[in-house]
């Protein structure tokens, strides 16, 4: 069993100018797990993942891929990487599987590979009757199944998702966190799920709380709690940030 993390961030700073929105940030992602990256709005996760997707250059830190720098092979981790953003990227006026064919070319997939796993994932998801339908026409919760089909449509090893159930109704917020879970159950993906939502993550989980852009907990949710000495993760993450409990 390869006992490597998929993912590992080490010393990892970002700046916008005078404000410094990540801190010398470290962590891991168990391999074949799901990840629960906690933090209240603005504590930086929205600039880690712009990191760890490439959509940022790295200004200080390192990001590596199964041992190896992001930086020295970037196309292969792109390759590897699914990814669902806070802000939907869907193309409203295309159907659901115009979405999927897109974004398969895109990933040099041949029109008969994109039907195939279109087909698979969509099933999976619930929304194989749905795939002639424009993405306009769905709701909330369907949309982000979408993407989340479209994120798994090249097969990644690594699956990250940022705020993946804001603005959603509770029993959406649910039904799209059991899924994702079922990945890395059923599929052995490695998941970084990041939420501001106490709801959405277990006490085993592995869990990263970052504040103010630095990681203060990191472990199962259940061993800070004992090593600090309270009852529940929602009084760990007042403790740690000062922030009411969502």
């Amino acid at each position: 069993m390869n006992e490597q993390p998929a993912i590992e961030v080490r010393h990892l700073s970002h700046r916008y100018g005078a404000r410094l929105a990540l801190d010398r940030v470290s962590l891991t992602l168990q391999r074949g797990g799901f990840n629960a990256l906690l933090g209240p709005n603005g504590a930086g996760k929205s600039t880690l993942f712009a990191l760890l997707t490439r959509l940022y250059r790295i200004q200080q830190g390192d990001i590596l891929f199964e041992g190896v720098p992001v930086d020295e092979a970037p196309r292969h981790y792109l390759g590897h990487l699914g990814v669902v953003f806070q802000q939907s990227t869907l193309d409203l006026d295309l159907t659901v599987q115009q979405n999927l064919e897109y974004h398969g070319a895109l990933h040099g997939l041949s029109s008969r590979q994109i039907r195939a796993r279109a087909a698979c994932e969509l099933e999976w998801l619930g929304l194989a009757e749905r795939r002639h339908d424009r993405v306009r026409a769905l709701n909330g919760g369907h949309r982000r199944r979408v993407e989340i089909a479209r994120a798994l449509l090249h097969q990644p090893s690594v699956l990250l998702l940022d705020e993946a159930s804001a603005g959603l109704d509770i029993a959406s917020r649910q039904t799209i966190n059991r899924a994702v879970r079922s990945l890395c159950n059923e599929r052995g993906l490695t998941v970084l799920w990041a939420t501001h939502l106490l709801e959405e993550v277990a006490p085993d989980d592995p869990l990263i709380i970052l504040h103010r852009g630095r990681v203060c907990a990191r472990g199962s949710g259940a061993a800070i709690c004992r090593e600090q000495g309270i009852d529940s993760v929602t009084e760990l993450f007042e403790r740690l940030t000062g922030a009411p409990a969502a």
